[in-house]
């Protein structure tokens, strides 16, 4: 082994020793084994290339002593000759079953890679919006990335490391003490001198490590959070440039300082090993030569220990930390079945129940909704999501909501901020299930019907409406990715969007920037309209889609409106009075409880909480 490859392995020691005494479930590794079913054939070969390549290392030294001893001493020059090539051989050898063992290597932890990234992100993406209204995003990326990488190293670095160390230093000792028993005994004399320093400036080392990586997540941070159009605009208009640049420098300064101490503490070890090494030759140089003068071995069993010598330190460097790579890979495997063992809080049913053809209606009975705990997920752990989602907890934001919604009608929410109404929304969309009560469409429980089928039948428009940074065209299709041309045109027609988007030079092609900022309000949601018409549901849902637009941005998205409403059935919280007017019901939703229903002209004239809503919110339209 190479200095440079003693080297990496030492690096690797640098991990985080607090994972030695993490405690890993005992079904962690039997579950690990099942992810490596696919690969033991790959495994097995890797494996077998892994012992090959460490009796090939220890085989050169040999055929180095033979040349020397039975060749050149005695001027055999044909036996010097074919000793030569030989090793040339062995050599040709030992760099092809360097490509096969690092094609197979990659093959394993690459097909890892892939399988757990794509099950970890499809099953995060299927958790309920409480999921991601508590996770940080940094925690998530953290699982696809930092730990799926972790265990990817389980079944290549880790695995072929500690066998292949494992062969090469019981191969080698063996050859060694078979050459010269008292040679090796004396070279093995430094071996504690330099892994106990070794151990200790690791120690060291990871402290810095730590210290320098919890920087650059804190700078990573402030720039992502700055860096998006949000964050620009804020620091833009609080005239903040100076002070965030300052704050900037002063963590980029301590990494930098930090980066430093790192950087000599690793000339130092890499010094110090240079120099255990030198020592050691030195030693086997001089007894092994004082032997050779003596005639108790020969030139060539001295030059074949020294070159055996050269590969021993590596080895057993890294084995002295195994327990490390181990714990490492396992730790890294349990986050991120941590993650794939999180329960959703809304499943799937298992027998479901079809919709009826043709308009849906809408019942609430006696519903009562209570959010789950709001508690900080850690940033380490996302145990604590799995354990606060499992149950409600908190204050009830709704008590005994009770209403029926024929087929194609409106029903328009009215109440002061924070009623209830969008969570009235959200229970019919199915983002959340009822803590008690039931919601039902079509006459069927939202609770047996499959999640696809209820989101092809509901479609929601929101005050805020979300595009992607893509296309105007993939942004619409992501209704529906099969649709044509025509209908794009047909449902931006519908949405008062087509003559906006035939005056951009691209068209559909235009990319709308993060989170469509290259586009108005109006725009923005006129778009998310016409998504809504690709997807054409038969129930709609309204939530203050027309809310801090201006007069003529609320005009046309008015106008968009009525051609998405018409026909379906539809529950929008309503924030203008023509919504209002058109409706066949009004709900007052007031502290979780619906106050009051009826008409417009019911309610004004019954007079009450909807009456006052209407003179202050409604009045000015």
């Amino acid at each position: 082994m190479s200095m440079q490859s003693v080297w990496q392995t030492y690096q690797s020691m640098t991990r985080d020793r607090s994972i030695t005494g993490t405690r890993v479930s005992r079904g962690t590794v039997r579950r690990i084994l099942t992810y490596a079913g696919p690969y033991r054939v790959i495994i097995t070969i890797f494996l077998i290339t892994l012992v090959g390549a460490s009796l090939l290392s220890v085989a050169q030294p040999l055929l180095f002593r033979r040349i020397v001893d039975d060749g050149i001493s005695v001027g055999n020059a044909s036996l010097v000759t074919w000793t030569a090539v030989a090793i040339a051989g062995l050599a040709i050898a030992d760099s092809a079953l360097g490509l096969v063992s690092r094609w197979y290597s990659a093959r394993i932890g690459e097909g890892l890679i892939f399988n757990l990234r794509t099950q970890v992100y499809d099953h995060v993406q299927r958790q309920s919006v409480a999921f991601f209204t508590r996770a940080q995003t940094g925690a998530l990326i953290s699982r696809l990335n930092s730990d799926v990488m972790g265990a990817q190293q389980a079944f290549t670095s880790t695995l072929g490391g500690v066998l292949g160390n494992l062969i090469s230093v019981t191969v080698v000792l063996i050859a060694m003490f078979a050459l010269s028993w008292q040679i090796t005994v004396v070279s093995l004399i430094l071996v504690p001198l330099f892994l106990l320093p070794a151990r200790y400036m690791g120690r060291r080392l990871q402290e810095l490590t730590r210290e320098q990586m919890g920087l650059n997540a804190q700078m990573s941070s402030q720039m992502t959070e700055r860096f998006n159009v949000s964050g620009a605009l804020l620091v833009k208009l609080f005239g903040r440039p100076d002070e965030e640049a300052r704050s900037f420098s002063a963590k980029s300064e301590r990494v930098r300082d930090i980066g430093i101490r790192i950087a000599m503490a690793n000339r130092w070890f890499f010094t110090a090993l240079t120099l255990v090494a030198a020592l050691a030759t030195a030693i086997t140089y001089g007894f092994g030569g004082n032997l050779v003068i003596d005639g108790a071995i020969t030139l060539g069993t001295l030059l074949a220990l020294v070159a055996l010598l050269a590969q021993l330190y590596g080895p057993l460097t890294a084995l002295s930390n195994v327990r490390v790579d181990v714990m490492t890979a396992l730790v890294s495997f349990e986050r991120v079945f941590e993650v794939l063992d999180l329960s959703p809080l809304v499943k799937d049913p298992t027998d479901p129940q079809p919709l009826p053809t043709g308009g849906l209606s809408i019942d609430f009975e006696d519903v009562g909704f209570t959010y789950p705990s709001a508690a900080e997920v850690s940033l380490a752990s996302l145990e604590s999501v799995a354990r606060e989602e499992s149950a409600g907890a908190g204050e009830p934001v709704l008590y005994d909501v009770t209403f029926h919604a024929d087929p194609g009608s409106l029903t328009a929410l009215v109440g002061p901020s924070g009623a209830g109404k969008s969570t009235i929304t959200s229970l019919l969309t199915r983002l959340y299930d009822p803590t008690s009560g039931t919601v039902r469409i079509g006459g069927v429980d939202l609770r047996e019907i499959a999640t696809q089928d209820l989101r092809a039948a509901v479609g929601v428009v929101t005050q805020d409406a979300h595009l992607f940074h893509e296309t105007i065209g993939e942004n619409l299709r992501y209704a529906r990715p099969g649709a044509s041309d025509e209908e794009l045109h047909a449902a931006c027609e519908a949405a008062q969007i087509m003559t906006l988007i035939e005056q951009l030079p691209d068209g559909f092609d235009t990319v709308v920037g993060d989170r469509g900022y290259r586009l108005s309000g109006g725009e923005k949601q006129r778009l998310a309209l016409a998504r809504l018409f690709l997807k054409a549901p038969r129930i709609v849902v309204l939530d203050e889609a027309t809310a801090h637009l201006d007069s003529e941005s609320e005009r046309l998205v008015q106008r968009a409106l009525d051609n998405a409403l018409e026909g379906r059935t539809s529950v929008v919280i309503a924030h203008r009075l023509s919504t209002i007017r058109r409706a066949d019901q009004i709900l007052v939703v007031v502290d979780g409880r619906i106050v009051q229903r009826g008409t417009h002209e019911q309610l004004l004239a019954a007079g009450g909480m909807y009456e006052t809503l209407y003179r202050t919110q409604f009045s000015e339209d």
